[in-house]
């Protein structure tokens, strides 16, 4: 099973191919996300793209690089700061903010993939919150946001700012 760590960073992770900008230790691929992989076509079967994609130039050319590199039936997984999320806009790195309905733009089933000419089968998301002592109502409201995506909306429309959500993660099917 073939699988990239797209944005590395420090994050070296064994059995995967570690992908960074910067040439640091375990870094096995210095490349910019940004420009073409080196990669074939329908190369790995998971690419694991942990907070990467609010900091590239244009998230559909990232998109459809990823979706080439990406075997048919591989999967994708996106962690990245909630827009809510203190973590999406005190780092001035951070370019493109994102909701739990972003992604859905990239699947087949979504009314607007017209802006794309390629799509994902398959789209889940989960909003994490951030769990510690002094926010135990994090521990429910977590799986109750994310029992659909109905409710994750109204989640986004009336509760976030009360109470403020951690992260987006996504999992893309090819």
């Amino acid at each position: 099973m073939k699988k990239l760590n797209l944005g590395a960073g420090t994050d070296i992770k064994q059995g995967y191919v570690n992908l960074d900008i910067v040439n640091l230790v375990g870094t096995d691929i210095v490349a910019d996300v940004n420009k073409k992989l080196p990669f074939k076509d329908n190369y790995f079967d998971e690419i694991l793209a942990s907070d990467i994609i609010e900091h590239v130039d244009n998230v559909s050319k990232v998109m459809k690089e990823l979706y080439r590199i990406l075997k048919t039936g591989g999967k994708l997984k996106i962690k990245v700061p909630h827009y809510n999320s203190p973590n999406a806009y005190c780092d001035p790195t951070h370019i493109n903010f994102f909701a739990s309905q972003t992604f859905l733009y990239f699947i087949k089933e979504n009314d607007r993939n017209y802006y794309f000419d390629f799509s994902f089968s398959k789209v889940t998301t989960k909003l994490t919150f951030l769990k510690k002592v002094y926010f135990p109502y994090n521990y429910l409201l977590e799986p109750l946001v994310n029992i659909n995506d109905a409710v994750r909306m109204i989640y986004e429309n009336s509760l976030l700012k009360i109470f403020p959500s951690f992260n987006l993660e996504v999992e893309l099917a090819k």
